[in-house]
């Protein structure tokens, strides 16, 4: 048993001895420091199971949020550059279209 779970075993065995009469604080106390402790074993163990409960871990972490951090500021650049080109485009179709229009196409042919 880790140095946690036998902190939360003395805690639930320490609550039990707890009289129930005028010991309303005492009481309070004891579960909010079951609780504590329950928690705070549950997070170990989820850790645990997730495999981030070694030194390597927060540096893990960190280099998962900066390839996340890399690759959302990559699609925000391509999805401007996406919508630039379309911009783009549509411009000089507006301005073909308009040169058309007005002629000055046939001018170009002369």
């Amino acid at each position: 048993m880790t140095q946690d779970g036998e902190m939360l075993a003395r805690l639930v065995a320490q609550a039990q001895g707890v009289p129930g009469q005028g010991a309303i604080a005492a009481d309070m106390v004891m579960i909010r420091a079951l609780i504590e402790e329950a928690s705070e074993l549950g997070a170990g163990r989820a850790l645990e199971r997730l495999g981030l409960s070694d030194r390597r871990a927060q540096e893990d972490v960190r280099e998962l949020r900066e390839l996340l951090r890399a690759w959302r500021d990559a699609k925000k650049a391509a999805r401007g550059a996406v919508v630039g080109w379309v911009v783009r485009i549509g411009l000089a179709l507006i301005l073909l279209g308009i040169a058309v229009k007005t002629g000055l196409v046939g001018l170009v042919r002369a």
